[in-house]
């Protein structure tokens, strides 16, 4: 046998563990083999299954192991009674800022999964070139729940506090973030970029041209976050849309805050949706909703969704910040808030499972209840009755449901404590 070289080596190490990483091995059942937990009696919502039925779900060695309608109490170690509740794929949250200690607004990611269900999370530009490494090695591996980025286009990421990371232009070097995403594709997602006047002062595109230089010269198909709310003109925000490609995430799609001279200026003006808008959605950029603290209007979604720009994905913009705002951004709550504007239940779950897990594309079946995939449910409760619902404009509108969390399980280990007592793992 001739001898492999080092480069055919670690191509063919590489391989195999891509192998592994897509199609994890599991031994069949014996009649007399238990699961390791079994989620018994709710009712499952898997959008990606087309599935809304009373199951019972069986989880072994970490991975969905039964869809069934009934399975035996004899055949599970541990069992949680979910009857009652809904049973779904773990929340993926496409925008949120968990980088605690490296950004001034990061919040730990596994401190949110007991009040939002999720299971895997997206830094949105928490840190920059600069900072990444420290990400990655520091938060990402102690953190149980699953993680993905965007890099910043800005070296120094969200840390840049008071004064935005984008006043000085020369942050944003699209050579070193290119090089960041050429090696950390397994991780990243794409660019983050905030356009927003009172983070990029008057430097117009450019923020997002090398946000998009960057991408196209990674190796890979990078995606942009573009970020806006209070763009410097009216013009601005066309021209913003016009630049972005299919598959480039628009996030605070529904945002009404107003620029630094108080004149509205996102996608819907003066009462219409901006023709860029609708273009850009049907070209495939994704719309996200990314509520924050102070980025969703109800006006601008009620006119916006009609007119052929409905969200693609739900994501919670939630930080130290934004959690403690009025609205109330959690991941769950804004579910609700769609609901409200007229979605059916399987279509929010949804926007927050199977949509944004095809947009971060690196985990096999992440967002699914399906066989096989890692065991990450999000067991809610569907509660019915009046409710209100407020925006970060102070605008109100009445529902009559909203989805609370009450347990979540990560990898098969039902993780934190129930929000909710007596619900507990017997």
């Amino acid at each position: 046998m001739s001898a492999l070289s080092r480069r055919d080596f670690l191509a063919l190490s590489t391989s195999a563990a891509a192998v592994g990483l897509a199609a994890p091995a599991r031994a069949a059942m014996g009649p007399n083999d238990k699961y390791d937990l079994v989620i018994r009696g709710g009712e499952v919502v898997d959008p990606s299954q087309s599935l809304r039925a009373e199951r019972d779900i069986g989880i072994r060695w970490g991975v969905i192991e039964a869809v069934q309608e009934t399975i035996p109490a004899e055949r599970a170690l541990k069992s949680i009674d979910a009857s009652g509740k809904l049973v779904m794929p773990g929340l993926i949250d496409l925008h949120c800022h968990v980088y605690p200690y490296g950004s001034a607004i990061g919040i730990p990611a596994d401190e949110l999964v007991q009040f939002q269900g999720t299971t895997t999370v997206v830094s949105a530009g928490d840190a920059g070139v600069n900072n990444l490494a420290a990400l990655r090695r520091f938060i990402v591996a102690q953190t149980r729940a699953r993680m993905y980025a965007f890099v910043h286009i800005a070296n120094n990421g969200l840390s840049a506090f008071p004064v935005a990371e984008l006043y000085n232009i020369d942050s944003a070097q699209t050579e070193a973030c290119a090089m960041a995403l050429a090696e950390n594709s397994d991780f990243l997602l794409g660019v983050k970029v905030r356009m927003s006047e009172n983070v990029i002062f008057k430097h117009g595109l450019e923020p997002l041209k090398r946000g998009i230089q960057a991408c196209e010269m990674c190796g890979w198909p990078a995606k942009m976050m573009v970020h806006i709310g209070g763009v410097e003109s009216k013009e601005l925000m066309s021209q913003i849309l016009d630049l972005l490609r299919p598959g480039d995430v628009l996030t605070h799609a529904y945002s009404g805050a107003p620029n630094m001279s108080n004149v509205f200026t996102n996608i819907v003006q003066e009462g219409k949706l901006l023709p860029a808008a609708l273009a850009a959605k049907q070209r495939g950029v994704m719309f996200d909703v990314g509520h924050g603290g102070g980025s969703f209007d109800f006006t601008v979604a009620e006119v916006a969704i009609p007119g052929g720009c409905a969200p693609d994905t739900i994501s919670s913009d939630i930080h130290v910040f934004s959690g403690n705002s009025p609205g109330i951004p959690f991941l769950p709550n804004v579910m609700s808030k769609f609901m409200t504007l007229g979605f059916t239940l399987e279509q929010v779950v949804a926007m927050a499972t199977t949509a944004p897990a095809k947009i971060i594309s690196r985990a096999p079946k992440i967002g699914t209840l399906q066989v096989g995939a890692p065991g990450d449910v999000a067991i809610m409760e569907l509660v019915e009755g009046p409710v209100s619902f407020v925006d970060t404009r102070n605008n109100k509108r009445d529902g009559k449901a909203q989805l609370k969390p009450i347990q979540t399980v990560i990898n098969g280990v039902p993780f934190g404590r129930p929000y909710q007592a007596p619900f507990a793992v017997r």
